[in-house]
C-alpha cells in the first residue's frame, strides 16, 4: 500500500507564499495523500488572525484540506482563550501530546493525538509542543515531558493503528534522540527551528523530514507499506512554492477576513485626554507611558523601555487597529532582577544616536529601530554625553544592588542594549506591550505623568 503525505510548518503567517503553496499541494495530492503542519501556521503578527482571533487560519487549513496539524509556540502566544477558540472551532485536529493548562485541566477543543485512515491504512498522528520555559506560566500553560507524553501515547493506541507519525514542533536535533529512544514512530516531521532538508533522511530506523519555513517550500514524502518489507521510503523532496501558481481562493479568504478584522479592530474604545507623541530619540510621553504602566502592572522598583516599541504617537480615538499599527511587536511584558551597573551602562549607551538609531531587529521585535531608553521609578542626570547620577528618589543608584525591572523579553535577552541580558529571576505575562498602552492610555493620572521627563541634563558640572 503507498501514501502520500504533504506537509508544511513554520508558515508565520506568511499568507503570500501559502496562496502558491496551496496551488502546489492541489497539485500533488493523489487518492493517497494526507497533508500536515507541524505548528507554527499562525503567527499573530497578522492582522486577519489578530481580528478574527485565529478563524482566518482556520478556514485556510479547511480550505487546502489538511488532516491535522500540531501546536507550535506561536498557536500559544496570543494566549490560552485565542488557542482554545481556534481549536474547538477548526474541523483540523489541533494536536499536543504534551500541553494542558498550567492547572493541569486539557485544553478544550486540543487532543493528544487523531487517526485517520486511508484507504483502509490506519495512521496514528500525535504532535508534541515546545517548552517555552518561564513563558509557560505567563501563557497560562503548562507543558510536560515530550518524549514520556510521545511513548504514552502510542502505548495507549497499541493495536489501533498501523503507522505513527509524529508532528514536532520541538526541533530537528531532539528529533533525532526521539527517534532513537521511541523506535515505534515510523515518521518524524520536524519543525521550529526552521531546518530544511533537500530530501527525507532516516534516522535509527525512522523516516525524518523537514520544509524550512515562511512556506517556501512543501515537503512531500512518499512510502509503501508492507507485509515483508514494513515502511520503506520510495520518495522526498521539499519543493519550491516561488515559481507555482496563485490559489486565488486562498486570496478571497484572506481578502474577506482581511475586511472583517479591520471592521472589529476599528470599534472605538475611548478617546485619549491628552495627545501622547513619539520619538526614537528622544523622551517621549508615549514611551513614559508604557513603561510607567510596566511598572505598575509587575510591581517593579524600576521600569525600562526602549522608544523603538512603537512606530507612532497616538493622539485621537483608540481602536485595537489603532494600536496594532503603532505597537505592532507581540512582545510580553516582562519583569527581571538586574545590577546597577548593568543598568547604568545601558542608560550610558542610550546617549548615543546611533546605538538608538540601530536596526531593532531580534525574536518578536516589529519596528524599525532600537530607540532610546526610557526610564520609570527614577531620574537620570546626565551632561549629554556621559551619565553621572541615576537617582531612585533621594537614593543614588548602586552598581552592585540586584534591581527588579519591569520590563520587554526584548530588553531582558539583552537586544539592542546587550547589558540588560545579565539579569536573573525573569517572569514574564501573556499580555502584549499594546495592552499595557489600552490599559494605561485611559488613566489621566498616568497620561498626566508621562508628560514629566526623567532624563535631566545638567548645566553645572558639580553634580
Amino acid at each position: 500500500m503507498k501514501l502520500r503525505i504533504l506537509h508544511t510548518n513554520d508558515l508565520h503567517s506568511n499568507f503570500d507564499n501559502f496562496s502558491r503553496m496551496a496551488t502546489l499541494i492541489s497539485t500533488y495530492k493523489n487518492e493517497n495523500t494526507i497533508t500536515l503542519d507541524g505548528g507554527d501556521f499562525a503567527d499573530f503578527k497578522s492582522i486577519e488572525l489578530q481580528g478574527t482571533k485565529g478563524i482566518a487560519a482556520i478556514e485556510l487549513l479547511e480550505e487546502v484540506g489538511y488532516d491535522a496539524l500540531t501546536i507550535g509556540n506561536n498557536e500559544m502566544f496570543n494566549g490560552v482563550e485565542t488557542l482554545e477558540h481556534m481549536a474547538s472551532h477548526s474541523s483540523v485536529p489541533f494536536i499536543s501530546n504534551n500541553l494542558v493548562k498550567k492547572e493541569l485541566s486539557n485544553l478544550k477543543g486540543v487532543v493528544s493525538s487523531t487517526i485517520v485512515v486511508k484507504n483502509g491504512l490506519r495512521i496514528l498522528i500525535t504532535g508534541s509542543s515546545p517548552d517555552m520555559g518561564v513563558f509557560n506560566e505567563g501563557l497560562g500553560i503548562h507543558v510536560y515531558p515530550f518524549k514520556e507524553m510521545i511513548a504514552n501515547e502510542i502505548k495507549h493506541n497499541e493495536g489501533h493503528y498501523d503507522l505513527c507519525i509524529l508532528l514536532s514542533h520541538i526541533g530537528t536535533v531532539a528529533d533525532e534522540d526521539v527517534a532513537k529512544d521511541i523506535p515505534e514512530i515510523d515518521i518524524i516531521l520536524s519543525a521550529h527551528d526552521h531546518q530544511l532538508y533537500s530530501e527525507a533522511k532516516i534516522a535509527h530506523g525512522t523516516i525524518m523530514n523537514s520544509a524550512g519555513n515562511y512556506g517556501e517550500y512543501l515537503g512531500i514524502v512518499d512510502i509503501e507499506i508492507s507485509a515483508d518489507k514494513g515502511v520503506e521510503l520510495i520518495y522526498s523532496a521539499t519543493l519550491p512554492t516561488k515559481q507555482a501558481e496563485i490559489d486565488e481562493r486562498i486570496v478571497f479568504i484572506m481578502k474577506e477576513n482581511k475586511a472583517k478584522a479591520i471592521t472589529a479592530l476599528s470599534r472605538p474604545l475611548y478617546d485619549l485626554k491628552e495627545p501622547l507623541w513619539h520619538d526614537v530619540l528622544e523622551e517621549n510621553p508615549l514611551t513614559n507611558l508604557i513603561v510607567d504602566g510596566l511598572k505598575d502592572m509587575l510591581g517593579c522598583k524600576i521600569g525600562l523601555m526602549n522608544s523603538g516599541i512603537a512606530n507612532a504617537g497616538l493622539f485621537h480615538n483608540i481602536t485595537n487597529k489603532k494600536l496594532i499599527e503603532v505597537c505592532p511587536s507581540p512582545l510580553n511584558p516582562t519583569s527581571f532582577e538586574v545590577k546597577g551597573k548593568d543598568i547604568k551602562l545601558a542608560l550610558a549607551q542610550s546617549l548615543d544616536a546611533q546605538v538608538c538609531l540601530a536596526d531593532g531587529r531580534g525574536p518578536g521585535f516589529r519596528g524599525k529601530f532600537v530607540g532610546r531608553l526610557h526610564i520609570s521609578g527614577a531620574d537620570i542626570l546626565h551632561d549629554g554625553k556621559t551619565i553621572k547620577r541615576v537617582m531612585i528618589g533621594e537614593r543614588e543608584m548602586e552598581d552592585d544592588i540586584w534591581y527588579t525591572v519591569a520590563s520587554s523579553d526584548y530588553l531582558q535577552r539583552g537586544s539592542g542594549y546587550p547589558s540588560l541580558a545579565h539579569n536573573r529571576n525573569d517572569r514574564y505575562r501573556a499580555e502584549e506591550i499594546k495592552d499595557v498602552i489600552r490599559e494605561y492610555a485611559n488613566q489621566s493620572d498616568f497620561v498626566e505623568r508621562a508628560k514629566v521627563n526623567r532624563w535631566k541634563q545638567l548645566t553645572t558640572v558639580n553634580v
